[in-house]
């Protein structure tokens, strides 16, 4: 079977509020290097990947592109973009800047420890089932609770994944999905997979992600991935 084209979306146009600086997320360091560094170099350094869009925030597209694209020798970026006020709508920016074919990785660029193994699984499984989400079952019970605290159902935590990215699709299925989505101007969603999920009613397949493969979001999340990089 021949390699499909595969574009890397990655997502850094967030602003970090429970982060508490001044400076983004995804430009904090870690290890001496951006957190946005360390995605990008894994997509990078991929076989697999032919193709990098950067969805940064709104003016921050030359600040990337000196201080970590080219000074990083990011060869594989090919375009990069201001993204939008929600997720949503940076990655139908995005995705609107593809050609269209192959298959598509949306990752949050802040999760630093994606890496080859994961970017391999993510294609073995979009290859067989179009349209698949990097995930971890979940260790913990999970309680659903009411407006009030209170708990109202305890779901079957064998069933219960925690999702991750890159979430993973046959171009031609996410773009039709999110030109849905944007067209009724939907706007009450969370992740790729559920659009395609309500949009298209397209199952969604789990794949192996991984317990290090953790968002940066709290300094707390800073002080963890500065342990990982460490082991």
């Amino acid at each position: 079977m021949d390699k499909k084209y595969c574009t890397a979306i990655v997502l850094a146009a967030g602003s970090g509020k429970r982060m508490g600086t001044k400076t983004h997320k995804q430009y904090l360091l870690i290890g001496g290097k951006p957190v946005l560094y360390y995605s990008l170099r894994a997509f990078q350094d991929s076989e697999l990947i032919d193709e990098i869009i950067l969805v940064t925030g709104d003016g921050e597209e030359e600040y990337c592109r000196e201080t970590i694209v080219e000074k990083c020798d990011m060869t594989k970026v090919s375009r990069i973009i201001p993204g939008g006020k929600e997720r949503y709508e940076s990655v139908w920016k995005g995705l609107q800047e593809t050609k269209g074919t192959g298959c598509v990785f949306i990752h949050d660029g802040a999760r630093p420890f994606v890496d080859d193994e994961m970017i391999r699984r993510a294609y073995a499984c979009v290859c067989e089932h179009r349209a698949c989400v990097a995930g971890m079952p979940a260790k913990d019970t999970i309680k659903v609770v009411d407006k009030d605290g209170v708990v109202v159902d305890t779901p079957d935590r064998s069933r219960l994944w925690i999702v991750q990215t890159p979430q993973v699709f046959e171009n031609e299925l996410i773009f039709r999905a999110y030109e849905m989505l944007i067209s009724n101007g939907i706007t009450a969603v969370t992740d790729d997979a559920m659009v395609v999920e309500k949009m298209l009613g397209f199952p969604v397949r789990m794949f192996e992600g991984s317990y290090e493969n953790i968002k940066i979001t709290t300094p707390e999340d800073l002080e963890t991935a500065e342990a990982f990089l460490r082991k």
